[in-house]
């Protein structure tokens, strides 16, 4: 080998290994991951596989391409009445469509027969071809008769709010539960809704009906749409119950928190208000953060510890909307029991909304819906008003004098995480009890517990022991009193909040 060509060891010293650079390299969070996922499923505009014929909606995936508006602006203001159209506009973009166009009609009430009046749905319909969209969303909940109606006159695809919202939950819903959860509201749904037209449906079983023969002809005399309402109940009864089976786990983890003493704080609010940014501010964990609607729909549960040692769990929930579809409340029922069993809820508002009111009315309304169903007192709340980078000095100044109580935040620049952090440990301290006790060197076991669930104002160490003066719930210091001293500085149980 030539002197040109020979290499030796020392000369790829200032080579870096891979397993160094591999090493320097972050690696990447839950939620991370799961936005990964949820980019690499894009809904193409313009590969339409919709059938031309719209009497079989309601057996077809529902498949959301170029959309056109329509809404019954009925109470309010016209503010109000715009402002829930772009939320109906996000809805329709976080499900994959490319909005075109949006109408309002100002009405007493929607009308019974086709949801905006014979009028406008002629109108509509000029819109829809004007665009060239193959679905129509009314902000709202349509009766199966508006549905039908509204359909012959539009010759395209209607949806209402309702089936909007249930197919963002199906894209969004990761976890056993949460898809066991969202495919039985999507039946409650689509139950009363199943229809037909000519002898598609109306047709009845064939020559084995009567003799239990077929599959799926049990009935003699059995038309289509009833054998189709028939398995959709026996779907439905079979998911009620692994949902049940499902809660058991749920419980099993919520009691095992509640016998460690440790503060469970649910993170709740609007959806979209920065609830999971917030947990990821607070705890330093990777929950799924996503600009859309719906983006968190399986509870996290974290754990964090604030600065004076004591250990808290922070759950961050499902958001909340306007005009929730009672079915999802219902098929949620045991992931919104995170909101009625937790100590504090942290009621996250987005301060940028036009209308953060209206959010915190919506939110209110479907957690008193769960408190009133299960029978217990609400927890008690904490304003949080998120996003306060994004708003000007006038409009703090308005926020600050319609919510004084809450406490102003941005999670994304930190501003004002020290005061929560403050009202947070404030509140989790005011049933503390204050103690003075005598601790031997071989229980370090309970002097762990005491900095995980308490805090230690003072330490001193004796020939015997260590002398601590502690702060501690009043739950754990009853297991404290055999090792209680007595000083003149005893008093009465010092608590943070009256």
């Amino acid at each position: 080998m030539t002197e040109s060509t020979a290499a030796t060891s020392s000369d790829f010293t200032d080579v870096p290994d891979a397993r160094d650079i591999l090493h320097g390299l972050a690696a990447p969070t839950t939620g991370e991951l799961q936005l990964e996922d949820r980019a690499s499923l894009q809904r193409v505009a313009g590969l339409s596989t919709e059938l031309t014929d719209v009497t079989e909606v309601e057996y077809r995936q529902l498949r959301l391409e170029r959309v056109v508006l329509v809404g019954v602006w009925t109470e309010g203001t016209a503010a109000q009445a715009r402002a829930s159209m772009v939320e109906l506009a996000a809805l329709a973009e976080t499900a994959g469509s490319e909005v075109l166009d949006a109408l309002i009609q100002r009405r007493s009430r929607p009308d019974s027969a086709t949801y905006i009046g014979s009028g406008k749905a002629d109108e509509l319909r000029e819109a829809v071809l004007a665009t060239g969209a193959d679905t129509v969303i009314c902000d709202g909940e349509l009766t199966p008769a508006q549905l039908t109606a509204l359909e012959k006159i539009v010759k395209v695809k209607v949806i209402d709010r309702t089936a909007l919202i249930l197919d963002i939950f199906a894209q969004h819903a990761t976890s056993r539960e949460g898809k066991a959860q969202v495919s039985l509201a999507q039946m409650e749904y689509m139950l009363p809704r199943l229809r037909g037209w000519g002898e598609s449906m109306s047709r009845q079983a064939g020559g084995r009906a009567g003799s239990n023969g077929g599959v799926g002809l049990r009935g003699p005399g059995e038309t289509k749409i009833e054998t189709d309402r028939r398995r959709i109940r026996e779907r439905m009864a079979k998911l009620r119950r692994e949902i049940r089976g499902m809660k058991k786990s749920r419980t099993v983890m919520r009691a095992a928190r509640e016998r460690n003493a440790i503060p469970r704080l649910t993170v709740a609010g609007y959806t979209n208000a920065g609830k999971s940014s917030l947990v990821n501010a607070m705890t330093g964990s990777g929950a799924l953060v996503q600009d859309a609607l719906f983006a968190t729909l399986d509870p996290t549960t974290r754990r964090a510890t604030l600065d004076d040692g004591r250990a808290v769990v922070f759950t961050d929930t499902v958001g909340f909307v306007r005009h929730l579809p009672t079915q999802l409340v219902e098929a949620f029922r045991s992931t919104l029991e995170e909101v009625v069993d937790a100590d504090l809820v942290l009621h996250v508002v987005d301060g940028s909304d036009p209308f953060p009111a209206e959010q915190i009315s919506a939110v209110r309304q479907v957690i008193n819906e769960v408190v009133a169903a299960d029978d217990v007192k609400p927890p008690p709340e904490m304003l949080v008003i998120n996003k306060i980078d994004a708003i000007d000095g006038n409009r703090m100044t308005e926020l600050r004098h319609a919510f004084g109580d809450a406490v102003f935040v941005s999670a994304r620049t930190g501003e004002g995480m020290p005061e929560l952090f403050d009202r947070i440990r404030e509140f989790v301290g005011r049933g503390d009890v204050e103690l003075t006790i005598d601790v031997p060197y071989t229980r370090g076991d309970l002097v762990s517990r005491i900095h995980e669930e308490g805090e230690v104002l003072t330490s001193e160490h004796t020939a015997d022991g260590t002398r601590m003066r502690v702060r501690v719930p009043v739950a754990f210091a009853g297991g404290l009193a055999d090792l209680e001293v007595a000083t003149e500085s005893d008093q009465s149980p010092v608590g943070g909040l009256t």
